[in-house]
């Protein structure tokens, strides 16, 4: 009983993810520099990508921001998700699709990669690219949108990064809505 009073509520939840949605805008990678990579292209370290194959066990493309399925090929590349050189343009690894894959567009609907674990890590930073301090916090994907709509309410906060919660690793970021 108590279990299925817990499962109809984080479905409300997910379904309210619209309603608060207003402020928020998931942005993929952008598909050009994918196919650079896709291409042999160098990452942020100025290495060739490093091809895998998944075992299907939670590799998130950052393209389509869908989970790459057991036995397809992906890439794994170094990257710097900020334009500036500075102490916080954190560098490191992540996946995408070995083969050309479309981009997430943002239609109101959480991706499959922001749903495939159960906490993330999300943290505000301002139009230098710089942490804003006190905005970094684990949340769940049913917890995300009023958490990432209370952190916007911080006029300083120009972006969000969702990072795993577990490596730290990039997984999107969210713009607000112009």
């Amino acid at each position: 009983m108590r279990r299925n009073r817990i499962e109809r509520a984080g479905v409300r939840r997910l379904a309210n993810w619209q309603q608060r949605r207003p402020l928020m805008h998931i942005q993929a990678l952008p598909t050009d520099l994918v196919r650079h990579w896709q291409a042999g292209g160098a990452d942020a370290h100025g290495q060739r990508p490093e091809p895998a194959i998944s075992d299907g066990n939670g590799n998130p493309c950052r393209h389509c921001l869908n989970l790459i399925p057991q036995g397809a090929g992906y890439l794994i590349v170094a990257h710097r998700p900020f334009h500036s050189l500075q102490p916080y343009a954190e560098c490191g690894p992540l996946f995408v699709c070995a083969d050309a894959c479309t981009r997430f567009e943002d239609h109101g609907t959480l991706p499959e990669a922001l749903k495939s674990s159960p906490d993330f890590l999300i943290k505000g930073y301002g139009r230098n690219e710089r942490i804003i301090y006190g905005t970094g916090t684990i949340v769940t994907p049913e917890e995300m949108p009023a958490r990432v709509a209370d952190i916007f309410t911080d006029p300083q906060i120009a972006f969000i990064h969702v990072r795993s919660a577990r490596n730290n690793c990039y997984q999107a970021r969210i713009d607000r809505t112009p």
